[in-house]
C-alpha cells in the first residue's frame, strides 16, 4: 500500500507544530493586556483649533486640486501636439 510516505511527513508536522507551541508558551509570546497602558492627556480640541485645521485642511485640497488640474492640462497638450505633429 502507499501513501507511507505522506503520513510520515504528517506525523513529523504535527510534532514539529507542537514543539513550536511549547517554546512559544515558555516565552508567553501571547500573554498580556494592556490594563497598566496609560494613555496621555491630550488637549482638548476647542472650537478655534478645529475651524484652523478645517481651514487648512480646505486650503491644502485646493492646492492639490490646482496641481493636478495643471498637471492634467499640461499632459493632455502636450498628447493633442503629439497628435498633431504625427498626423
Amino acid at each position: 500500500m502507499g501513501g507511507e510516505g505522506h503520513m510520515a511527513a504528517a506525523i513529523n508536522s504535527l510534532k514539529n507544530n507542537r514543539s513550536l507551541l511549547k517554546k512559544r508558551k515558555d516565552k508567553k509570546a501571547l500573554s498580556g493586556n494592556y490594563s497598566d497602558v496609560k494613555l496621555r492627556d491630550f488637549p482638548e480640541a476647542t472650537p478655534e483649533n478645529l475651524k484652523a485645521i478645517r481651514t487648512r485642511i480646505r486650503k491644502e485640497e485646493r492646492q492639490a486640486r490646482k496641481r493636478y488640474l495643471i498637471a492634467f492640462f499640461i499632459i493632455s497638450f502636450a498628447l493633442i501636439l503629439l497628435l498633431y505633429l504625427i498626423t
